[in-house]
């Protein structure tokens, strides 16, 4: 990495956060984006399945001519599901949740640790968590908070794990922000009375958040291997 850009897989970068943090990363690195259909920069995979992973890290290591130094874990779904749903749907909701926002994340970073350990070269892995990791949801998304929960833990795991080996891993954590998501459910829960439990007035730019991320993918020092970084306007702090 020292004697040339560094080469990044970002996932779910086709908008929102995603996006922003290939922007921030435009001429600093060479990226290859993650989506739902291939592109000129973007791989297409479906994360919902189980092997989807595995084939999206082969695909875009294959477009940087077979070498990954930073993963930035950012695709993610959060979809509702309620109580009283039915068992098969509340399973199914659960289910989906989890396969996208932690088990695909998990198979990625396997696939980057081993990657590391042979090209005995060390990397960087960045991983979008949320709020929700230590503040909870809303009634209908108790598994979007726990697959962000689970993120973190294996954020800090990874950080443990494999530092002697030159294998750093990081955390963001943001709470709402103007993505389609949040803009979604924003308007669905009442966007003023949410607005009011941000001491700073706002949610965050999605530029905000990809600020941090790139910061954690190109110039933070080792030593910060392990950290979580929240943006969340002071809405929950720790």
């Amino acid at each position: 990495m020292a004697n040339a850009l560094p080469h990044i897989l970002v996932t779910g970068s086709t908008r929102g956060i995603g996006a922003a943090i290939v922007d921030s990363l435009r001429g600093r690195a060479r990226v290859v984006g993650h989506g739902r259909t291939d592109g000129p920069e973007v791989v297409g995979a479906d994360l919902s399945d189980l092997a989807a992973a595995d084939r999206l890290w082969q695909a875009a290591l294959a477009r940087l001519d077979g070498r990954i130094d930073v993963l930035v874990n950012n695709a993610g779904v959060f979809e509702p599901v309620s109580v009283d749903a039915s068992l098969e749907d509340w399973q199914a909701g659960w289910t989906r949740t989890m396969q996208i926002n932690l088990q695909a994340s998990a198979d990625l970073c396997r696939a980057a640790i081993r990657h590391w350990r042979e090209r005995g070269t060390g990397g960087r892995i960045v991983n979008i968590a949320s709020r929700a990791a230590y503040r909870g949801d809303s009634p209908a998304h108790w598994h979007y908070a726990a697959s962000k929960a689970g993120m973190v833990g294996m954020t800090k795991s990874i950080a443990r794990g494999f530092a002697a080996e030159g294998i750093l891993a990081f955390a963001v954590c943001p709470g709402f922000t103007m993505t389609g998501m949040a803009e979604d459910y924003l308007s669905s829960r009442g966007g003023e009375k949410l607005l009011a439990d941000i001491p700073l007035g706002r949610v965050a730019d999605p530029a905000e958040v990809a600020s941090a991320a790139a910061y954690l993918a190109l110039e933070a020092p080792a030593s910060m291997t392990g950290a979580v970084i929240d943006i969340n306007g002071a809405s929950f702090v720790r």
